[in-house]
């Protein structure tokens, strides 16, 4: 289950983010995932609370976006969705492409941190 590497490397960059700001806690962490990116989004839902805990992220929620994968299609001039199964082929009109513009994404999109108030 390559996902708890995955959620380490976001704990490491939203730790780092919150001794930045001189944050308390970490209350939600956005992540946005493509859908032929290799990660699965039920799997990091699953992992997320064992690899937070007894960090400053324990009891965060986490927040993912899911990218659906697509393709530029330069007969259709669009982008054009497809799933994971799909050769790099439109699905609209069978013309083959290798633009892909979305799907691959594994991001950290922002983290909600909590911080002391101002004295």
């Amino acid at each position: 289950m390559h996902e708890l590497g995955l959620l380490q490397g976001v704990v490491t960059v939203v730790e780092k983010a919150a001794a930045s700001a001189g944050a308390t806690g970490v209350e939600k962490v956005g992540l946005r995932v493509g859908t032929i990116s290799g990660a699965i989004p039920e799997a990091l839902d699953g992992a997320w609370p064992i690899v937070i805990a007894g960090t400053i992220l324990e009891g965060a929620v986490l927040d993912i976006e899911v990218v659906t994968a697509a393709v530029w299609c330069p007969t259709c001039e669009a982008n054009q969705p497809i799933d994971e199964f799909f050769a790099l082929t439109c699905p609209v009109c069978g013309t083959p492409t290798g633009q892909l513009v979305a799907g691959r994404e594994f991001a950290v999109t922002y983290a909600d941190l909590t911080t002391p108030p101002d004295q």
